[in-house]
């Protein structure tokens, strides 16, 4: 079982999925980080990470890349690029990554979600999403989403990310599996 002192959340802070992960890691007293850049509103403020241009460059894909990677087209805005590289970060420096969203057709995951869903598979990183419609956790296998039965959080740094529109089954997901993991 993990240490809570050890543990770290990477997120982005926006509302929705990544409010709830910080406000139940909060509650079990686990450091936050929450990436974000200037001028972008975001429900969570503690632990925020604001990014500079250089470091945001880091993090930068091709639109064009990402947006046939995802099967989907992708606004070629500023900000949205910006939302990618803060994504980027946040799968980067968790080790584990558990996303709330819906797995898509085509084994994406919907929206800029998908994205952080995608670059954890290219990085080999433990995935798990919870598909709302569905109303059950899926594992990445790499190959193919894998039912699975209560997932705990098994790394001390991990990504908790996902969707804006937050449903009361996404909420519930969040606060058990983080009651399951640090009981």
């Amino acid at each position: 079982m993990l240490k809570v002192e050890d543990t770290i959340l990477f997120s982005g802070g926006a509302n929705g999925a990544e409010e709830e992960f910080g406000r139940i890691a909060e509650k079990y007293k686990i450091e936050e980080v929450n990436f974000s850049f200037e001028g972008h509103e975001i429900a969570r403020t503690r632990g925020i990470r604001i990014l500079n241009h250089e470091e945001l460059k880091q993090g930068d894909i091709s639109m064009t890349y990402a947006s046939r990677l995802m099967n989907r087209k992708y606004p070629e805005t500023q900000l949205f690029r910006k939302i990618l590289q803060t994504i980027w970060y946040q799968i980067n420096n968790g080790q584990e990554v558990f996303v709330i969203g819906k797995i898509q057709n085509d084994r994406t995951v919907k929206g800029g979600t998908g994205w952080g869903a995608e670059f954890a598979k290219i990085c080999n990183k433990p995935l798990y999403v919870f598909d709302q419609e569905q109303n059950r956790w899926f594992k990445w296998n790499r190959e193919n989403w894998i039912n699975v039965n209560d997932p705990v959080i098994s790394n001390a740094h991990f990504t908790g990310t996902g969707t804006r529109l937050l449903k009361d089954n996404g909420k519930k997901a969040i606060e058990e599996l983080f009651a399951r993991s640090f009981a």
